[in-house]
């Protein structure tokens, strides 16, 4: 075998390892395996997931391991997903968690309740779903603690978060394709405002930036040009409202759904001054 596929091959036995390590039921005194692993990849995930399985593969899905655990009645169906990085694991708990909950320090960021818990980290995105219908809190916080233990990596929030301006922010996630509903747009962070939205891209490098920027110029048409950062434009379109694109060496930003285009520029200028 060549040395560039050994280290491929030899890659995914280890990510297969540490996920095999963290679904494991003996992580709890008192719990058992019941029935064989479960082990997908994104060509067959629709077999255990149904219809859900797009909402996993669009946010990067490249495999599960799972198990069910049962203790005298109870049972926790437990399912850890790899995905490709760390922003997609964050994305998909961001887009699963319960809205009404608050997120707990778990990893990058976890939910416990009284029958699921998920949390994320690093590229990993955990699951647990417990039954009867009745509070298994205490066994899900013991699951989730010794699960994230065995999870190396990162667990901390994506940066892209923290560069949103925090006043009147309402909520902030990863979109995992066409931004804004645009295509050259393929994957970033979305902030909602109660007035407007601003967005955070990164692209591979400044020059492909400056492409997708081309690109959106075409999309839009008729845009003004703006000073801020490298570059930037507004623009009044019939979707977007009042809206301010910049570039800032390889990420692209701006403010949209506003009423006017100096409005969408004013706040894209303080978001450039966020990002590093």
């Amino acid at each position: 075998m060549k040395p560039a596929k050994l280290a491929i091959t030899m890659l995914m036995l280890a990510s297969a390892a540490r996920a095999a390590e963290v679904a494991d039921c003996r992580l709890v005194p008192g719990w058992e395996q019941q029935g064989p692993r479960r082990e997908f990849v994104a060509d067959n995930l629709f077999e255990y997931m149904d219809g859900n399985a797009e909402g996993y593969l669009i946010y990067g899905f490249t495999r599960m391991e799972g198990v069910t655990c049962t203790s005298g009645g109870d049972s926790i169906i437990i399912d850890v997903s790899e995905m490709t990085d760390a922003d997609a694991a964050y994305g998909i708990f961001a887009a699963n968690r319960d809205p009404n909950q608050a997120v707990a320090p778990i990893g990058m960021g976890g939910q416990i309740l009284p029958r699921r818990a998920t949390f994320c980290k690093d590229k990993y995105y955990v699951e647990l779903a417990a039954n009867p219908e009745k509070d298994h809190t205490p066994a899900l916080k013991a699951f989730v603690g010794e699960m994230e233990k065995r999870i190396v990596g990162r667990s901390t929030p994506p940066d892209a978060l923290a560069w949103f301006p925090t006043e009147k922010l309402m909520s902030a996630r990863l979109i995992p394709e066409s931004v804004l509903g645009l295509r050259p747009l393929k994957r970033g962070y979305v902030a909602q405002y109660e007035s407007g939205k601003a967005f955070v891209v990164t692209e591979e490098s400044a020059e492909s930036a400056a492409a997708v920027m081309n690109k959106l110029r075409e999309r839009i048409g008729q845009t003004t040009p703006t000073k801020i950062a490298d570059e930037a434009f507004q623009a009044n379109d019939r979707y977007l409202g009042g809206l301010c694109v910049f570039r800032k060496g390889r990420y692209l930003g701006g403010f949209a759904n506003l009423p006017r285009p100096q409005d969408a520029a004013t706040l894209a200028t303080a978001l450039v001054g966020r990002i590093p």
